[in-house]
């Protein structure tokens, strides 16, 4: 398939993105929907390019409660194992009569001495149980102390909070045509203020011969806003500067299009600047559909009710005839 050689020659390069140029080393997007970079890193071991905190602190919540509840039941297998193996013997109290009894009670005495509840039916008496008790009430003051820092940061990591529409369309838009998608904070009571919003234009086209990326800075009608109240619609009309000038969804197809979007903002929650990332690809892009409305009166007309539902609900223009 032919690449594009016609840019329009008023269109603002971009060439701070970071990305490089050359079109043959990039595979797929080149950042995801959800804002990570679509990298993967080699060269290196893995224990040095992975870091367990980081990962950790950004699992999603489902997947870091299993993580925390897989590592207290393991570990406790784990000295459960090692109490066993020093002899049931040594610790008094225990109450069991088959092995299977006795393992139980071993497992939860393991998770008490983790916890440092201590109940006090059973205790070590022999040398080895005591020694073993010893190194677990200290992994287990330590687990705990990690485990609190985990959770803390993950509750006070400083987040936008948005949700961005799943398409962006190209529309009519002041007798002209208009590259527009949307987005908004679906938190209660976290209000972006002093919001900016960046967005840039990756392409192929030919030079000399060899299929490239550049890079555009799309400008805006509005790009920033004093409070992030509501919804956001970003809108690039595509004018005789646009780098989109001309395009259709085919040519959009061609030049393998994606569009970068970031979001810059003071979150007054966590009183600290938040960024999020997004992007669109050229299959992601919609022609002659406009956005739904997505806000309301209340029933009672006293409030303004953000339907959050609607962010990404689009119908074909013919709708409006």
């Amino acid at each position: 398939m032919a690449l594009l050689k016609r840019i329009n020659p008023f269109s603002r390069q971009n060439n701070d993105t970071g990305f490089g140029t050359n079109a043959s080393s990039y595979g797929g997007r080149f950042i995801n929907r959800d804002g990570s970079f679509n990298i993967r890193r080699e060269g290196r071991s893995f224990v040095d390019r992975f870091n367990v905190y980081h990962a950790l602190l950004n699992l999603p919540v489902w997947q870091f409660g299993l993580v925390v509840l897989l590592f207290f039941f393991f570990i406790n297998l784990l000295y459960a194992s090692v109490y066993y193996c020093v002899g049931y013997t040594e610790l008094q109290g225990m109450l069991g009569k088959t092995p299977w009894q006795k393992f139980k009670e071993v497992f939860f005495f393991s998770t008490e001495t983790f916890t440092t509840v201590g109940y006090g039916r059973i205790n070590p008496i022999g040398l080895g149980a005591n020694i073993v008790a010893a190194i677990e009430a200290m992994t287990g003051f330590l687990s705990i102390a990690v485990a609190t820092g985990l959770i803390y940061g993950r509750f006070s990591k400083p987040r936008a909070h948005l949700l961005f529409s799943d398409e962006a369309l190209i529309t009519p838009f002041h007798d002209k045509s208009a590259l527009m998608f949307r987005f908004a904070s679906y938190k209660e009571h976290h209000t972006l203020t002093n919001v900016e919003v960046l967005v840039t234009l990756g392409l192929q086209v030919q030079e000399e011969g060899e299929a490239v990326y550049q890079f555009f800075d799309l400008p805006l009608e509005r790009r920033k806003v004093e409070t992030l109240s509501m919804n956001w619609t970003v809108v690039h009309l595509i004018d005789e500067q646009s780098p989109l000038l001309g395009f259709n969804a085919k040519d959009m197809e061609v030049a393998d299009v994606e569009i970068y979007v970031t979001v810059r903002g003071f979150n007054d929650v966590y009183s600290n600047t938040v960024l999020q990332r997004t992007s669109y690809t050229y299959e992601e892009v919609l022609f002659d559909r406009r956005f739904v409305p997505m806000y309301r009166e209340s029933s009672d007309g006293k409030t303004t009710v953000l339907e959050l539902h609607n962010l990404s609900k689009s119908e074909p223009l013919e709708a409006e005839d």
